[in-house]
């Protein structure tokens, strides 16, 4: 019986970044999965904090060299990797000069967040199932970390929907009580459109001002309360979908509680 397969896409990951509990989780839980027989891959974006040399980082020229389209602006796409620290295992940075250059994550010097944040967010995006077809890997299981990665979930059930690696994928995004998509602009949807998609495909995305961990909870397998607290209404709003949903838990029993979560989704593939 073949190795079961997740795929890690988060927007912050320790020892690369400390910003928040995410790069705390991004970094035990892959180590978990993989200690527990899966396979894991792990993507994030590569940040200009992240000191190349130190943690060692290099390109990948055969997954580098596609564009990603932004707002009918064509970006290139670099792919970088490097292995964690006392874990066997590979990261993989997704980078451009434009959007991933500056020597901060989301916020200036001042503490405002950057006015293209939308777009890198966008670009990251389309980028990470750009690169998962590059690699030729199908994951049973995609699971997105933040409010970076909410688009995932929407564009693999639309605009991805029919593409055969990911036919059988099940997608859980992590909501966090982080969340920037107070600060987008009113065209963040028609830039985040993708593949000629209808308009209104991501009107969940924009409920009365961009509704990022919504849009990504309407559009995936099941839902994880990554924080102890988050937005106001979104645990409801969840429980609303009837999908399943993991609650938060404390850190004890966090790991554990992830796996199981894992397990279950992958006994309905099995039903299915």
């Amino acid at each position: 019986m073949s190795k079961k397969r997740v795929l890690i896409v988060t927007q912050e990951m320790k020892p690369y970044t400390a910003l928040s509990e995410i790069s705390e989780i991004a970094n035990k839980l892959p180590q978990h999965i993989q200690k527990n027989g899966m396979e894991i891959r792990i993507l994030m974006p590569r940040y200009g904090v992240i000191n190349e040399r130190r943690h060692r980082l290099h390109e990948v020229v055969r997954l580098s060299g596609m564009n990603i389209i932004v707002n009918d602006d064509d970006y290139p796409l670099i792919i970088k990797v490097a292995s964690l620290p006392q874990a066997r295992m590979q990261v993989y940075f997704l980078d451009n000069e434009d959007f991933f250059k500056r020597k901060s994550v989301f916020e200036d010097s001042e503490g405002k967040p950057f006015e293209d944040n939308e777009d890198r967010m966008v670009f990251f995006c389309k980028g990470v199932l750009e690169t998962v077809k590059k690699f030729g890997w199908p994951p049973d299981i995609i699971h997105c970390h933040g409010w970076m990665t909410s688009l995932v979930p929407a564009y693999l059930k639309t605009a991805y929907q029919h593409e055969p690696l990911f036919e059988d994928s099940k997608v859980v995004y992590s909501a966090y009580d982080y969340d920037l998509g107070n600060t987008f602009s009113e065209e963040f949807v028609s830039k985040a459109s993708i593949n000629d998609m209808l308009s209104d495909t991501l009107k969940v995305y924009n409920q009365d001002g961009v509704t990022l961990h919504k849009g990504a909870i309407s559009y995936s397998d099941a839902v994880v309360q990554g924080s102890e607290t988050i937005e106001e209404g979104l645990e409801d709003y969840i429980k609303e979908q009837e999908t399943p949903f993991l609650e938060y838990n404390g850190e004890e029993n966090l790991l554990e509680g992830y796996m199981e979560f894992y397990n279950s989704l992958l006994e309905e593939k099995v039903e299915e």
